[in-house]
């Protein structure tokens, strides 16, 4: 990476400098370099983007173990989480650990699942909605039942493959505090560079 460093021709006839002088300016150099990068990535690294890989089959067919995500961790601090979005967050079961997962229900709705059909109970929708979810594969489907409603600081989530996620059925509603963010770019495998890979908002 170029710094906008610059070099000075030296008069070698007349320079006095040692070669010990010259490796160590060499050194202070590359020492500036680092410290200047890292006072860059760092702040970014922490606040702006940061990067995932995926591992383990919950979001099969939409990302795969292996692929390297890099995550937004801004937009969520200006914007709410939409239904749709593909989030990673601390499991709230253990913050050390990070899932990747679709947003199904927002706060406050009802989310009501028969035979692994989702719907949505809301303000707009009182007597309910089938969520349409394109994302999902048939042998990806679930036949699970079950009834969740939401606080106004919760979220529901699920896995894009039903069959093989660990979510909010089982962990219950996931709280607002533990999103980290959303990925911006899939980066590997290069076959499948994407921007916003997954995002599916409705």
């Amino acid at each position: 990476m170029h710094f906008g460093s610059t070099m000075t021709h030296m008069n070698t006839e007349n320079n006095s400098n040692t070669p010990n002088d010259s490796v160590w300016s060499s050194v202070l150099e590359w020492v500036k370099v680092i410290v200047i990068a890292l006072a860059i990535a760092l702040p970014v690294r922490w606040f702006i983007a940061e990067p995932f890989i995926v591992n383990g089959a919950s979001m099969d067919p939409t990302f795969a173990t292996g692929q390297f995500l890099v995550v937004d961790r801004l937009t969520y601090d200006f914007k709410k989480p939409a239904r749709g979005d593909v989030i990673i967050f601390e499991y709230p079961n253990d913050p050390s650990t990070y899932y990747i997962k679709r947003i199904i229900g927002l706060p406050g709705e009802t989310v009501n699942i028969n035979d692994g059909k989702v719907t949505i109970i809301n303000k707009e929708n009182p007597n309910g909605i089938v969520l349409d979810e394109p994302y999902l594969s048939p042998e990806h489907f679930s036949h699970d039942t079950s009834s969740t409603t939401l606080t106004s600081t919760q979220y529901f989530v699920m896995g894009d493959n039903r069959a093989q996620s660990s979510d909010s059925r089982f962990w219950g509603p996931l709280e607002s505090h533990f999103i980290i963010g959303r990925p911006i770019v899939r980066l590997i495998p290069i076959q499948n560079l994407s921007l916003w890979p997954g995002q599916e908002s409705q």
